[in-house]
């Protein structure tokens, strides 16, 4: 694993115990901080982030800080988000009063995270994760359920390392839907990797790596 993972703060968060327990009733229930890039499965299947949505390199690796799922409400205008209240999973989804009146679909439920990309080109940046399909909810869910698992049988190696997957379903009206998929490749604590182990991975990463292909918004 790349040395590029920055440990996550554990200070003034709730207990394992109490994150594992939030985490399953969270997930039964059906603007993004500076720096922070949203990171998304565009309508072809490609995971994109930012603004100029950059693709993202295959196979890359990414921490899930487990404290950071978050669940919701968001109000869609006409391609622009009107309204969002979100909270952490580890407390009762936040209340919401009437939605703007542009929102033609009112409140969709919406869950996410946070990540951290640790290696290959893009290692070090920071983006979230967010989702109100069917597809991309029930990914959030399942990783939710995996890290509240893990909290039980490990409580010092609870945060996820994933690549970005995805899977697809056929659509009567639609055609091709695809869905995200997060696939845990190993789980290491909120203080980062060991040293040795980091060490030995990044020597072992390709000097030469392919430029990324930027896609265009879809």
């Amino acid at each position: 694993m790349s040395s590029n993972l920055v440990a996550f703060k554990s200070a003034g968060l709730p207990s394992v115990q109490s994150l594992s327990s939030a985490l399953r009733v969270a997930a039964q229930q059906a603007a993004p901080a500076g720096g922070v890039v949203i990171l998304k499965m565009d309508r072809t299947g490609h995971w994109v982030f930012g603004a100029d949505q950059d693709e993202v390199e295959p196979e890359s690796k990414w921490a899930v800080n487990p404290f950071s799922f978050l669940h919701g409400f968001i109000a869609w205008g006409d391609g622009t988000v009107l309204a969002e209240k979100l909270g952490p999973m580890t407390e009762p989804l936040p209340e919401v009063d009437a939605p703007p009146p542009q929102a033609a679909k009112g409140w969709e439920m919406q869950v996410g995270f946070s990540l951290k990309c640790i290696s290959g080109e893009d290692a070090g940046m920071e983006a979230r994760f967010t989702a109100t399909s069917v597809g991309g909810k029930r990914a959030v869910q399942e990783l939710a359920l995996a890290v509240a698992a893990q909290a039980d049988k490990d409580p010092a190696l609870i945060v996820p390392v994933v690549t970005l997957g995805k899977d697809h379903y056929q659509h009567k009206s639609y055609g091709r839907i695809y869905t995200p998929v997060f696939k845990v490749q190993e789980w290491v604590s909120m203080d980062g990797p060991d040293a040795d182990k980091a060490d030995a991975d990044a020597d072992e990463a390709p000097t030469d790596e392919p430029k990324r292909r930027r896609r265009v918004a879809v």
